[in-house]
């Protein structure tokens, strides 16, 4: 799955290798963008890449995130077997590191 949107004027490209991901994924997406906003990153744009490895009930997923701001952008991943939780925890991954380059 491969797919390419504009959110609230936010570029957001997404990009599934060998997975398929359920519908409520593409909620948190967007409920993840506006949690950024709120912490007042300026992006531009949101490149979030989503692997899984293993076979069936040894699957590891992986995200990483790519947020476009000003300067230099920030990049969180995290590995797990849940894709709504590992993608609230990048997240709060990229805000931390936001925080922190301020």
């Amino acid at each position: 799955m491969n797919y390419t949107e504009n959110y609230k004027r936010i570029k957001i490209d997404i990009q599934a290798v060998d997975t398929d991901l359920p519908d409520s994924v593409e909620q948190e997406i967007r409920d993840s963008i506006d949690k950024l906003i709120r912490f007042g990153l300026e992006m531009n744009a949101v490149d979030i890449y989503f692997k899984s490895e293993g076979h069936s009930h040894l699957e590891e997923y992986s995200i990483g995130m790519r947020v476009g701001i000003p300067g230099k952008d920030i990049f969180s991943d995290e590995k797990g077997n849940n894709w709504l939780q590992m993608l609230r925890n990048v997240t709060d991954k990229s805000i931390r590191q936001h925080q922190k380059n301020k």
